[in-house]
């Protein structure tokens, strides 16, 4: 009797898991979600005994489930590559691989020092693969460490030029003023825009990491608005100077050393350290309110927003599986603004989706349409009968941008690209498990 009073509610609990994990599944299958789109865990089936250590260990909440008796991956795009899940494992059947093409194709080849194709030219952070806060941090100190190593004296050049103002981007110019180092970072907007890029409204952090010039920074979850006021703390403190709303628009290689054209000037450097991001540069509204905290232009965690009134624009297929997400969780009240009469360009199941939660109510669609500001708590839109202000606690901008992707080809940065190029599909590529170790999700 002892027995199966213990047994039969862990076997019903269990059960019960196992069919919300299911339904989740089918949930995001339908909006394209669980396909992950960065590094994720890959899970060896004849290894995995199903214990689920992997999906308590993680600090996203719902990314894994023990379906079946095996672990699988159920929310991929929240997925940012802890490498907490393949710690946790007990019979080691769990690798860290990159996304597959179309998802995430364009993956630059790295050395061990996060160096190039092209010599003394770094990547650090998420346009490498991992978009993580800690590892990013630690690549960017790491690559000025390596720089520092190889600094040759040079009058008039500097021993490095950063570009992009995220936490590698930071972190590495606070470490290049640590160790006396010449440099320039630049970034083409401001540091508070690239903070409040992040895609997600909570940030969560697994484990503390050492800032140069301030110390151990320990947040273990926080939002986007607490961040960026650590980040300004940060920056008062230490006195880093960052060319703030200089865009580089060019990198021309001069014998051993590099030419950095930007849209205020040129500067000679040896060594050069992208922190761009994946993402590159959202193309924004251009209204008034848009800098607010609310405003994201990538939508990963949907079920972050509870209870919530949101506003998506766009008419790709990005913002319709956006609108269509959120609606999912039936507790809020979404509305899919776009500029044409009609979508002419999102894939038909998207359009079926969508006319579904239309016709449920959980999507009000305004066509011909406008965002002409953002406010706290409201949003007011233009529309073909008349001006309308929305209650709004969220706004979602899906209308493209510029991705850095071309810009570094056409320097001669090569990538990962021979199976997508020869029309294959990659196997999944396997990441160093020194290279990831802890982190931090952004």
């Amino acid at each position: 009797m002892l027995i199966g009073a213990i047994v039969v509610p862990y076997y019903r609990r269990t059960r019960r898991k196992e069919r919300d994990a299911r339904a989740r599944l089918s949930e995001l299958q339908a909006t394209g979600l669980e396909a992950a789109s960065s590094m994720h865990p890959h899970f060896d089936a004849l290894r995995c005994i199903g214990c689920g250590s992997c999906a308590a260990a993680c600090p996203e909440g719902d990314v894994i489930a023990v379906i079946g008796g095996k672990a699988v991956l159920v929310h991929g795009s929240k997925c940012v590559g802890h490498g907490l899940c393949a710690e946790a494992c007990p019979v080691g059947a769990i690798s860290l691989v990159m996304a597959a093409p179309g998802r995430s194709a364009w993956l630059p080849i790295l050395s061990a020092q996060y160096e190039t194709t092209l010599p003394n030219v770094f990547i650090a952070g998420e346009l490498g693969g991992m978009g993580l806060i800690k590892n990013a941090i630690l690549q960017g100190t790491g690559i000025v460490e390596e720089i520092a190593r190889r600094r040759r004296p040079g009058a008039g050049v500097l021993d490095l030029a950063i570009i992009g103002a995220g936490p590698a981007g930071l972190a590495a110019g606070l470490k290049a003023k640590e160790m006396g180092l010449r440099f320039s970072l630049f970034e083409q907007g401001d540091v508070g825009g690239t903070v409040l890029q992040y895609p997600r409204r909570k940030i969560v952090m697994t484990s503390p990491v050492e800032i140069p010039l301030w110390g151990t920074l320990r947040l273990r979850e926080t939002s986007k608005e607490s961040m960026l006021q650590v980040w300004q703390k940060i920056l008062a403190k230490t006195g880093l100077e960052i060319r703030t709303h200089e865009k580089v628009v060019d990198i021309q290689r001069v014998g051993e050393s590099y030419r950095i054209v930007s849209s205020k000037g040129e500067y000679p450097a040896r060594h050069v350290v992208l922190a761009l991001g994946r993402r590159g540069t959202p193309r924004k509204l251009g209204v008034e309110g848009e800098e607010l905290g609310k405003v994201m232009y990538r939508l990963i965690d949907a079920s972050s927003y509870q209870n919530c009134d949101a506003l998506v624009v766009g008419g790709g297929d990005s913002a319709v599986e956006a609108a269509v997400a959120l609606a999912l969780q039936k507790s809020n009240r979404v509305t899919l603004s776009y500029r044409q009469k009609e979508f002419t360009r999102i894939k038909s199941r998207n359009l079926a989706h969508l006319q579904e939660q239309i016709r449920r109510g959980g999507i009000r669609l305004m066509l011909e349409s406008r965002v002409t500001s953002i406010g706290d708590q409201t949003v007011v839109i233009e529309t073909s009968g008349g001006r309308k202000e929305l209650k709004n606690d969220a706004v979602i901008v899906s209308i493209g941008g510029e991705m850095p992707f071309e810009f570094l080809e056409r320097l001669g940065i090569a990538f990962h690209r021979e199976a997508v190029n020869s029309g294959e599909q990659d196997a999944p590529r396997q990441v160093p498990r020194e290279r990831v170790q802890g982190g931090a999700a952004a």
